[in-house]
């Protein structure tokens, strides 16, 4: 999948790893691994998905989009 020093083969996950960190885990610090896990699976599962707005989609929830298109 990924050619060896391409970095556009991996900007999707490059791009996802970099709103986590920012906007979740960033000046914060989980006192159990159990706890780190729940609250990256909230971000991935409640926010990040269904919630944030994406430029790509013309600025509105991957949720409403799929929505709209049905």
């Amino acid at each position: 999948m990924s050619r060896r020093g391409n970095c556009w083969d991996n900007a999707v996950a490059e791009s996802f790893f970099s709103s986590l960190k920012k906007e979740r885990i960033r000046k914060r610090i989980y006192k159990t691994r159990d706890l780190a896990r729940a609250d990256i699976f909230d971000y991935i599962e409640v926010f990040y998905n269904r919630a944030r707005r994406h430029s790509h989609l013309g600025g509105v929830s991957p949720e409403a989009f799929e929505q709209a298109s049905s």
